[in-house]
């Protein structure tokens, strides 16, 4: 079980980091087939006009809206936009760049929305949740009633999602209510489509860098991330090991392992902004630099900016949350 586990962690690695949007991709895809298994094999519409509107509207949104949090869970800028903000004595740090961790809260929460409305769209397009929450609801019924010879329509209505035999001189309006459906999918997806190309689209247009080197900029993150994880796996297990038989020989060794003080560790876990004036690959970079500068980082200097290059924030995202 452990081996195909690692095996999908590692797919889902190398599609976010390395191929953005297509990475998206993947995840929408996997979404939509998620949907199609609950809608066939959990989906099971209750056919009374009491519980037809709640129960379809939960497997429609209650899922989507799991996965837009599981979206913000699932990001590394999430957690260097958090953690530590809370702790005492860090509110004037968070606070300082309140304006610009909205912007990247704003583009964490355009990339959450990928899966959930992949669940919603392809969830419209099948139907089955709108033909159970529509046929509940009683001022939709009422509009697909009037004029319908059938007088018992508001009552049989409801049981049209379970092909009810009663319910036959009105199975004809789940024909309607299936093709609202799926022009509201069509809709948004289009809708979605057309927002991501633009979003795209700008965000090419204002990166501050080239193509060429935004690639050699990728390379460089991912053998940093690597790196930095192999020295710190090797550092922390000389630290333990030495720890460890202080203890149990009631001594101390000669030598100290020397690790980065707290300040050290905040800022290279800090969001990344760029300076065009002096170009950092990385916050480790940025850190690395300014300090052969005798420099502070603690906050961006003038002329740094969120711009296109958010996904340096996104490298490392196994270890952030724990995959």
């Amino acid at each position: 079980m452990k081996e195909p586990m690692e095996k999908l962690k590692t797919v889902l690695e190398l599609h976010l980091k390395h191929y953005g949007v297509l990475g998206y991709g993947l995840v929408t895809a996997l979404t939509a087939g998620l949907e199609r298994i609950f809608s066939s094999t959990v989906f099971q519409c209750p056919c009374n006009s009491t519980w037809n509107l709640a129960y379809g509207l939960v497997f429609l949104l209650v899922p989507a809206l799991a996965l837009f949090f599981l979206g913000y869970l699932l990001s590394a800028r999430t957690w260097r936009l958090l953690t530590g903000c809370c702790a005492p004595g860090a509110c004037t740090g968070c606070c300082s760049g309140m304006l610009r961790r909205a912007l990247v809260f704003t583009q964490l929460s355009g990339w959450a929305a990928v899966a959930p409305l992949t669940w919603v769209a392809v969830a419209l397009l099948g139907g089955d949740f709108y033909e159970c929450a529509a046929s509940g609801s009683q001022a939709l019924v009422r509009r697909l009633c009037s004029g319908h010879r059938d007088p018992n329509c508001t009552a049989l209505l409801p049981m049209v999602p379970c092909g009810d035999k009663q319910a036959k001189d009105v199975m004809g309006l789940q024909k309607d209510l299936k093709a609202q459906s799926q022009v509201a999918g069509w809709i948004l997806i289009a809708a979605v489509i057309i927002g991501l190309v633009i979003f795209v689209s700008i965000t090419r247009c204002r990166s501050p860098v080239s193509l060429q080197q935004l690639n050699f900029w990728k390379i460089y993150l991912e053998q940093e991330q690597k790196i930095f994880k192999n020295q710190a796996t090797e550092h922390a297990t000389k630290l333990a090991e030495n720890n460890v038989k202080c203890f149990f020989e009631c001594s101390h060794q000669e030598g100290e392992y020397k690790t980065p003080s707290m300040e050290d560790w905040q800022q290279i876990s800090s969001l990344y902004s760029f300076n065009p004036k002096a170009q950092h690959y990385s916050t480790l970079h940025k850190y690395i630099n300014r300090n052969k500068e005798m420099s502070s980082v603690k906050r961006p200097e003038e002329g740094e900016l969120v711009s296109a290059l958010s996904f340096v924030d996104a490298y490392g995202l196994s270890t952030t949350v724990g995959l």
